[in-house]
């Protein structure tokens, strides 16, 4: 096997030699050494294939130029680097007489020349600019960071436009333009979120703790179907899961915005001590409706009454409702009784809300603003109660609110210069007769789409303190730095190398990790282990603090739905005649079960391999029912061994993966299998030739998938693709549309019935699955399990591929060719700690590709 890690150091010791040059004169299509070195090893395996009119793969060798700061010149020759790498090229298929393998030294030579020219052109562009553009904050970036510096919780990011992705991620720089109209939309969200911040009103009235009996409820009190049980106490049992009987708490409707807490107690009847779930909607229009969203799922585990609680943002008259998940259908119930019905139900004996939650008045979000600056009457139509913030001293009022303001804004000092124009704007709104807080408010919301604001700011070379504290919170929070680590960043102490000797590695305090667990700020384990053998650095305690907060989760949801594509979890939804069983409780369980998964490896520093293949998951009683896996029961998730003959275990199997890379009605080896390249293997595959037509799946399932890529790769311009993303997807065919595991196809055309618990199904059986092929280096496996051992035999490349999406996400930028030595020095040092995930992280936060632009 070629040892392109040496290759990469080799090349980059080259450069290191040849820093006397200039950057554009490195950069200058070398001719005579192409001519040498890399001619003559394409006239001899490459050009019969990849030349002339039509070329195979759309690659054309013999007219591809040497000049790769063109970016279509560079990107083809990375596809060749990338095909030199994995053995691809020539085909393994061919006659060895009609296509002769270059050799070991021939490919060594070729990717030399190759990488060579690569970094070169890449060293060009960051002469000027360093490797990551200057990208300013995407729509979730920018609504947690408001929320951080203002401390409101408004839905500020549907104002934004959707952000454009590269990479596979839509926090990199390359793709977040700007424009007018994206200024006026971040100025809206600004005045919305200083207009939530600020209070122009006396402390409205609280609604003290109130109970609630549904008893009450308009669903209870008017239905025409006998499917509620109301019992003398004031309880009512609900007994369908019909959505047109979900129950809301009518006789609560706030007049006032803000956060309201909520107590309810509910049990299990009639259903021998299992739990039974049920889900809570809140906002306007009922469950389901538009303005409404899913507050969680919850067990009612016995028939002893549990109090289940929680806080939700209301606006006014809005409420509760809820449904219990998988009990029988209103007109089952409703034919039998609720009264003398004896399945399961839910019982619902109360529910109590208070609120508005405001513990101080002024809010806290308007004493960060003002701090304990007096109110005065200033009524306006409607409002003769309204108040504003008042001065005796505007100047010197305004520099310490802007400044402080700024502070946080810019994440980093603000100079008497940086204040200028928001003091002069300040001013100038005075001078329109405007009041001391209108002119403010207009000085914040400059600061707030101000370029120090909106973008994260990096000069090429080292980064400051500043921009690393910046750096480090938007990759593990997608927020702004806190004070604490502001306050590092001022004192110069993240860039210190120095080790805190007062606390070893993995020996937190106990009391300590006992408030943080209390905090809920381990959200899933709650004694993670340190992966590093010797004391921290700031930076390094820097970083397990940001992985303890709860404001990781952010990390988890944001990475995690990019990296495998979560986020597109709702863009189908899948045949009710082919797939029956698919449900919202299912699918909120796919997704869930993911980013469980994900924080269990990183709080535990567990192997990498475990994204590929684990003996456990992270499982409720919904998705172990549809994994086969007996045992486990109601919505709480908990870690789970897996059987041996289940077939799960990674992310490659999850049901969350399957269903986003399938369709409502069938599956894609081709989708799946560039998938794998592209998501875990880090080999992404070249976009397909524009005049080759996409597969038609065969509806009626005469043929299989597999018949028609037969057919499809007998065409020389498809075969040296597919060869590479045909055989991952034929592994993944075990697993249907939502993640099932099959051993047929599912048909509603030619097939034979299918029966379950005695019940005909609405589906047909089909072909049946044959899930075998062979990788394009020859090893051949049987199925899914044989697959995966396949995947971890390389593990290098696997931690290789996962830092370099961590760092593409982590930075706003993909790495290079240039930066080739720096992730193998990554992956070499993450080997030695045994592939831990959460020393990966630690080793791309100490990394020049972290540290520099």
């Amino acid at each position: 096997m070629i040892d392109t890690r040496r290759i990469l150091f080799t090349m980059a010791g080259l450069l290191v030699a040849c820093r006397l040059a200039t950057a554009q004169e490195q950069a200058k299509p070398a001719i005579d050494d192409f001519a040498v070195l890399a001619k003559p090893i394409l006239q001899k395996h490459c050009l019969g294939c990849h030349s002339g009119v039509e070329p195979k793969g759309e690659l054309r060798l013999d007219t591809l130029g040497t000049d790769l700061t063109s970016q279509e010149t560079r990107e083809a020759w990375q596809s060749v680097q990338e095909q030199l790498r994995i053995g691809a090229m020539p085909p393994k298929e061919e006659p060895p007489k009609e296509k002769p393998r270059p050799t070991k030294e021939e490919v060594e030579q070729l990717t030399k020349w190759i990488v060579g020219r690569l970094a070169a052109a890449e060293a060009v562009k960051r002469a000027a600019t360093g490797r990551v553009v200057m990208r300013r904050l995407n729509r979730t970036e920018y609504e947690n960071t408001v929320r951080d510096l203002l401390g409101v919780d408004t839905p500020l990011r549907e104002l934004l436009p959707h952000d454009t992705s590269a990479a596979g991620f839509d926090n990199v720089g390359e793709a977040l333009h700007t424009s007018s109209f994206l200024l006026d939309r971040y100025l809206e969200a600004a005045e919305t979120a200083l207009n939530q911040a600020i209070s122009n009103r006396p402390k409205p009235p609280t609604l003290a703790k109130t109970r609630y009996s549904l008893q009450e409820s308009h669903q209870v009190k008017n239905t025409t179907e006998k499917v509620f049980r109301k019992r003398e106490d004031g309880s009512v049992v609900l007994f369908c899961s019909s959505l047109w009987q979900s129950v809301g708490l009518s006789k609560f409707y706030p007049s006032e915005r803000g956060k309201y807490r909520f107590r309810i107690s509910a049990s299990a009847i009639q259903n021998n001590e299992e739990p039974v779930t049920f889900r809570v909607h809140s906002g306007a229009g009922g469950m389901g409706g538009p303005k409404a969203h899913l507050v969680g799922y919850f067990d009612a585990l016995t028939a002893e009454p549990r109090v289940i609680e929680f806080v939700d943002h209301m606006e006014p008259r809005t409420s509760i409702t809820i449904l219990p998940y998988g009990l029988p259908s209103a007109q089952a119930i409703n034919k039998i009784g609720a009264d003398v019905y004896e399945g399961p139900g839910l019982a619902i004996d109360w529910i109590e809300v208070e609120g508005p939650l405001n513990e101080t008045w002024p809010p806290e979000s308007h004493q960060r603003l003002f701090g304990d600056l007096k109110q005065g009457s200033f009524p306006i139509y409607n409002q003769r109660e309204r108040v504003e913030v008042i001065s005796d001293q505007p100047a010197a009022d305004a520099e310490r609110i802007l400044k402080k303001f700024a502070r946080r804004a810019f994440r980093r000092s603000a100079t008497d210069e940086d204040l200028k124009p928001y003091l002069a704007l300040f001013a100038a709104k005075l001078d329109e007769k405007q009041t001391f807080e209108q002119a403010i408010r207009v000085a914040l919301a400059a600061i707030m789409v101000s370029p120090e604001f909106l973008f994260l700011k990096e000069e090429p070379g080292p980064l400051s303190d500043y921009a690393i504290a910046s750096r480090l919170s938007y990759f593990l929070w997608s927020s702004t730095p806190d004070e604490e680590l502001l306050s590092l960043a001022e004192q110069g102490l993240l860039k210190k190398s120095g080790r805190g000797g007062e606390r070893e590695s993995g020996s937190k305090d106990k009391d300590e990790s006992k408030q943080e667990a209390a905090k809920g700020s381990l959200p899933i384990s709650p004694s993670p282990t340190l992966p590093l053998s010797h004391s921290l650095s700031p930076l390094e305690r820097q970083v397990e603090r940001l992985l303890r907060h709860p404001r990781s989760r952010a990390f988890t949801e944001n990475f995690v739905g990019q990296w495998l594509n979560l986020r597109e979890i709702d863009a189908t939804n899948p045949s009710h005649i082919l797939y029956p069983e698919m449900d919202d409780m299912l699918k909120a369980s796919m997704v869930r079960e993911t980013e469980l998964f994900f924080r269990e490896v990183l709080e535990h520093n567990l192997p990498l391999s475990n994204f590929v293949a684990s003996d456990f998951s992270m499982l409720n009683g919904r998705l172990a029912k549809h994994y086969g896996i007996p045992g486990v029961a109601g919505w709480e998730f908990q870690k789970v061994k897996l059987p041996a003959d289940s077939h799960r275990g990674g992310v490659l199997t999850m049901a969350s993966v399957m269903k986003v890379t399938a369709n409502g009605t069938h599956t894609s080896p081709v989708v799946r299998g560039a998938f794998v390249l592209d998501r875990i293997l880090g080999t992404p595959p070249p976009k397909p030739p524009e005049n080759i037509a996409g597969l038609e799946p065969d509806i009626r399932g005469a043929t299989t998938i597999r018949q028609q890529l037969a057919k499809h790769r007998q065409l020389d311009s498809c075969a040296s693709c597919h060869v590479q993303i045909d055989p991952p997807g034929f592994a993944l065919e075990s697993f249907d549309v939502i993640g099932g595991y099959r051993e047929f196809y599912r048909t509603s055309g030619n097939g034979k019935a299918v029966m379950i618990d005695g019940k005909r199904m609405p589906y047909l059986q089909g072909p049946a699955i044959d899930p075998a092929d062979k990788l394009a280096d020859g090893r051949a496996f049987a199925n899914i399990d044989e697959f995966k051992q396949l995947l971890l035999s390389d593990q290098p490349q696997l931690t290789r591929a996962l830092a370099t999406k961590l760092i593409t996400y982590g930075t706003g930028a993909p790495p290079e060719t240039l930066d080739a030595p720096q992730l193998e020095q990554i992956v070499s040092h993450v080997k030695a700690k045994d592939y831990g995930f959460r020393g990966l992280i630690h080793a791309i936060v100490a990394s020049e590709l972290f540290q520099r632009k």
